[in-house]
């Protein structure tokens, strides 16, 4: 894969920087990738190499090149760093891939910065990014240089549409004033001009992409911002590989850029908790990315992401307390068709409040609780005897024959 002809460029209201990228391993056209913002912050975007280079590590890796060449010079460290980031993955899923070979001029000159330390945080309005900052706000001084100053509210990286996007950007002033934060709007295709290679699944930007995409956003800003932070969604115990993660986010760090991955100590509900002390974030509190939304709200209130914040809210009797949801209870019914689990920490998410619901004599959200554990628990079951007999041969067939006959089916 190169990566050349970087430019900036104006497209009507939004000021972008970008650079075109050819396929030299797979049959594939070349492409231009993006990272744009209004005008407003347009002296902030600037055309770095090291967010075309970042954004592209993992996609070069997974997909098979054999080489990364950019025509530009690259910080030694970043190029350590993304050679650290490739192995890891390569090792977490015992990838048969040749190692990448990154091929670049070393930055031999290091510019002297002309801004003070300023920290920034990928905002999303979720339970993740509203207790990262929240925290941030309770443990940092306001003079200190790892203090959130801005914050990057990014189109492009979910299913969302860019009017849902741009009301959830306007819906967010009250929290960014009560925070003392910038919030800075990003608008790329660094998700969509590989999307076509991920077929029915989001497995690739799930596991490999989602730190280095979001990475590539602060590197592009890095003449405002010296950090950026990542709200973990995991919690220590549950740590697994991932696309986001304490030991991978760090590697897309450069000498001028510091990639950081927050609060690993904290589970989901106490985040959650921390978020609904603060009032502010608990009324305009975001966590859907669906396409079609009720009229005046930001959250659907049906998907997965919903059900397990209001299930969370309910628990601690603050479900009535805010308006952000077009409903103010939740069904057992919606829980067992909706919650999904397909990990041990979004099962903890629910077992953690069986004991505030049973105070509520919520047994009905109990024992749907209890049946999608034992749902999930059944399912892993089945995935350890089919690793530890089977190879993986059941799962395999499944997900390169039947799924694809379903979809098919289905016509999904």
């Amino acid at each position: 894969m190169k990566i050349s002809n970087f430019r900036s460029e104006q497209e009507g209201n939004l000021f972008k920087v970008a650079a075109t990228i050819v396929w030299e391993d797979r049959d594939r056209s070349p492409q231009d990738i993006y990272i744009a913002t209004t005008q407003e912050f347009a002296k902030d975007l600037s055309c770095n190499p090291h967010s075309f280079l970042v954004a592209c590590i993992m996609v070069a890796f997974y997909y098979g090149e054999k080489r990364i060449y950019i025509d530009a010079e690259i910080c030694p460290q970043l190029i350590e760093n993304l050679n650290t980031a490739t192995a890891l993955v390569k090792h977490w899923y015992k990838s048969d891939r040749s190692r990448l070979k990154i091929e670049a001029k070393i930055k031999t000159s290091i510019e002297t910065p002309t801004t003070d330390d300023r920290a920034a945080i990928f905002f999303t309005g979720g339970i993740d990014t509203l207790a990262t900052l929240r925290l941030n706000r309770t443990n940092y001084p306001l003079t200190h240089p790892g203090s959130i100053k801005d914050g990057l509210f990014i189109y492009g990286f979910a299913d969302t549409t860019l009017e849902n996007f741009e009301k959830a950007y306007n819906s967010f002033d009250e929290i960014t004033k009560d925070a003392g934060i910038t919030l800075i709007p990003v608008y790329t295709n660094i998700y969509s001009h590989i999307k076509d290679l991920e077929y029915e699944s989001i497995g690739f930007w799930r596991d490999y992409q989602t730190g280095a995409a979001l990475s590539a956003i602060a590197h592009a800003f890095n003449k405002r911002i010296t950090s950026a932070s990542i709200s973990s969604s995991d919690e220590i115990q549950y740590l697994a590989p991932w696309g986001t993660h304490p030991l991978l986010d760090p590697n897309y760090s450069s000498y001028d850029l510091k990639i950081r991955h927050e609060y690993i100590n904290f589970s989901r509900f106490s985040k959650t908790k921390i978020v609904s002390e603060w009032d502010v974030a608990l009324q305009n509190l975001r966590v859907c990315d669906e396409l079609n939304l009720t009229a005046g709200y930001l959250n659907c209130g049906k998907c997965a992401k919903c059900v397990v914040t209001m299930t969370q809210l309910l628990s601690l009797g603050l479900l009535k307390k805010t308006n952000v949801f077009p409903v103010n209870d939740i069904s057992a019914e919606l829980i067992i068709k909706k919650a999904n689990i397909k990990h041990w920490d979004e099962e903890a998410y629910y077992l953690k409040l069986v004991d505030l619901l049973q105070d509520q004599n919520r047994d009905d959200l109990i024992q749907a609780i209890k049946k999608i554990s034992v749902q999930f628990r059944l399912k892993q079951g089945i995935k350890k005897v089919d690793h530890k007999i089977f190879n993986n041969a059941l799962y395999n067939y499944y997900e390169n024959t039947i799924k694809k006959i379903l979809l098919k089916q289905s016509n999904i």
